[in-house]
Order: C-alpha cells, then structure tokens, then sequence
C-alpha cells in the first residue's frame, strides 16, 4: 500500500534558501495576479513548505513586500551600475547605455516597479530601501557630475539635471506600461530619444 504525500503544513524544510524561494514565489504571484494576491500562506503553500515557515523571515505580508521592493532596487541598481561604468565612452553613448538598462528593466518587470515606486514614497519605508533608491538615482548623478567636468554638458546643479532625465526615462516606461508605446519600438528608437534629450529641439 502507497504512502500518502505529506500535506504542506507537514512537509520537512527542504529549501536551501527559503528566502529567496519566497521572494520567487512572491514576484511571480505579483507578475500574474498583482500584489493585493500576495500572501505569506500562499507562498508556503506555492513553494512546499509549512504555513510558519515564511515567518522565519518575514514577520508579515509587508515585509514581505518591503524585501520584494528592495530585491527589485538591487537588481535594478546592478543594472544600471553596469551600464554607467563605461568611461571609455561619450556622455551620450553612457546616457544611452543607462537608458536602455533602465527601460529594459521596466519592459521585463512592470509590476515589480511599481510596487518599488510605491514603497519609495511611503514615510514606514526602510532606510535600507531609502538607501538602494539613493543610489539608483546615483548613477545618473554621477555619470551627469562628471560629464560636467569633461565640459561635455551644461553646468548647474546635477540632481535638478537627474530628474530631468529619469523623468523622461520613467515617462517612456509608463507609456510602454499603458500600451500607449510599443516596447519593442520604443528600444529600437532609444538613441534618438536619447539625443533630443540632450541637445533639446532648438534649432542650431
């Protein structure tokens, strides 16, 4: 006679890192159903394991959420950190590189950056992840500080210049998100977007 197959609240801890088995499971669930169906007994139950086991690492839904949003932050920072570390390149050319990181980043995860906008803006968010959106912003400022001192774009305070261009970044990001733009065209036309960015639409 067969054994029956343990029941999830039953199941041993098998996951060498239910951390991130969790985050999977939560990132998924968000991509599919959106974050009102988050829930840490789901996530048990997705990956196979007990309904307290989740607990080990997040005392609730919203922590849950806050580790998602910062997990998001990280990547999306390697990614751009990548892209800005190319000093062999022009202004544009990095601007360009960081842009397409960004909006590629967006493209793929849509529902993740929101859910990281979102906790950006709440005043109960983690200095952790007041940390991780600091240096997202950084790597534009940086890359725009030291353009200004190769004398290749104009000067002035190079924050104020930051949100220029990540809103613009953003702005295509949420078309994309809206279906008002097609991702795929929008990529394809990154570079020129990029140019009349910086240089503006006087004519010279």
């Amino acid at each position: 006679m067969s054994r029956m197959s343990p029941s999830p609240a039953n199941r041993p801890y098998h996951h060498g890192d239910l951390r991130a088995a969790l985050l999977e499971s939560a990132e998924r669930t968000l991509r599919e159903k959106g974050a009102g169906a988050l829930s840490l007994r789901e996530m048990a139950r997705d990956i196979g394991v007990s309904h307290a086991a989740p607990g080990r690492h997040f005392k609730d839904k919203q922590a849950l959420i806050d580790a998602l949003a910062l997990d998001g932050y990280e990547r999306l920072n390697e990614a751009l950190s990548s892209a800005a570390d190319r000093p062999d390149q022009s202004f544009e050319q990095q601007m360009t590189a960081l842009a397409r990181a960004y909006l590629g980043f967006a493209v793929e995860n849509p529902e993740l950056l929101e859910l990281m906008f979102a906790r950006k803006h709440d005043p109960d968010s983690s200095a952790q992840l007041a940390a991780a959106v600091d240096q997202s912003l950084g790597s534009f400022t940086r890359m725009i500080a030291d353009a200004q001192e190769r004398g290749e774009i104009v000067q002035g305070d190079p924050e104020r210049i930051t949100t220029v261009a990540a809103a613009s970044l953003h702005g295509l990001a949420a078309l994309i998100a809206g279906c008002a733009l097609d991702a795929e065209e929008t990529l394809a036309g990154l570079d020129t977007h990029v140019h009349l960015l910086l240089h503006g639409l006087k004519p010279r």
